[in-house]
């Protein structure tokens, strides 16, 4: 990835110009990246900055304000207007389409295309809207909160909004990365028993211990399946199934207790209802709606009961590179890009 200096087009009525102060990096930045994509394009979709234009139309937001950056959504279609817009009608165009809904292209003077979840954060300025931008208190540090907009809203999110986990259910994680360790906090948070993390990392799963999981294991391990039968004894209620790998996904499939439920979260959408009131499903953002959820995140942190600083490294934008790979050797659980250049 290179870093130059683009031309790009004002808030329109209904945008905000937001200077990014930090971006988190995502695993859907990294394959995005990996895939290539037609043309130059700015990715980055955990931004977090300070609001320095909002259009006439803008409500909600304010010169100054702080603000952190989530996925985008049409706010028009029924599922929008019925406050789900993880299940936005346009959910694809308005995230992975590279342009507004109307197809154009702030950055298109430049010959680059942005807009990518609405924001294309991995830059210094980034348009944005109401829609996908949450205000939070000046006060809280915004280079640590920029990872709340996509991968921790994603994991906690499966686990209570999604999967709805109640006391002394259990819960099993495959893949203890970001997504999955918030996903052990918000288990431990929902009262879940047991939680088990599945990674190859031994630090991985070493923290998942800390922060709530009563087993972690190693994904090498011969016979996986009856290890963690073991554990649970009549097959698990909830699944999270991160990583996307075949076997584990069979996996889900063997362990999935009768009227328990599994999310896949690698763009999956599953068979739905596969047996004995068993479901499985594809899950998008946790279905959060940002606005509420952000919030709702930041006071368990504040309150102790949601650590996810313990998963932060800290980059410098200039070294947007080493953050990625660093992430895909696992070395770093959730880069951060400090924007300064």
């Amino acid at each position: 990835m290179d870093i130059e200096t683009l031309e790009m087009e004002g808030p329109r009525p209904d945008e905000v110009l937001v200077r990014l102060v930090a971006s988190g990096v995502c695993h859907t930045d990294i394959d995005m990246w990996e895939d290539g994509a037609s043309g130059p394009v700015v990715l980055g979709h955990e931004g977090a900055g300070i609001v320095e234009q909002a259009g006439s139309m803008v409500q909600g937001v304010a010169l100054g304000d702080h603000v952190v950056l989530s996925y985008q959504s049409c706010g028009m279609c029924p599922e929008c207007l019925s406050d789900n817009p993880a299940h936005c009608l346009s959910f694809w165009e308005a995230n992975f389409g590279f342009a507004r809904l109307d197809g154009s292209n702030a950055l298109a003077v430049s010959g680059v295309r942005g807009h990518f979840f609405g924001q294309s954060s991995f830059a210094s300025h980034a348009l944005a809207t109401a829609r996908n931008m949450v205000k939070v208190d000046k006060n809280l540090d915004l280079a640590l909160l920029a990872p709340l907009g996509c991968g921790l809203q994603t994991g906690a999110g499966t686990v209570l909004n999604s999967l709805a986990v109640k006391p002394g259910q259990s819960l099993l994680i495959l893949g203890a990365g970001t997504v999955g360790l918030a996903a052990v906090m918000a288990g431990r948070l929902a009262g879940a028993d047991p939680i088990i993390a599945v990674d190859l990392f031994p630090h991985r799963l070493s923290l998942a211990r800390e922060l709530g999981a009563t087993h972690a294991i190693d994904n090498r391990e011969d016979d996986l399946a009856k290890r963690i039968s073991g554990i649970s004894g009549r097959g698990i209620d909830h699944i999270l199934e991160i990583t996307g790998q075949p076997d584990l996904y069979r996996l889900t499939l063997e362990l999935l207790a009768p009227g328990g439920s599994a999310a896949l979260l690698t763009g999956q959408q599953g068979p739905g209802k596969i047996s004995r009131n068993r479901w499985v499903s594809g899950v998008i953002q946790g279905d959060a709606v940002p606005q509420k959820f952000i919030p709702e995140m930041i006071n368990h942190y504040q309150a102790g009961r949601f650590p996810f600083d313990r998963l932060v490294s800290y980059f410098p934008f200039r070294d947007i590179n080493q953050a990625m790979a660093a992430s895909k050797r696992g070395e770093a659980i959730k880069p951060v890009l400090r924007m300064e250049v």
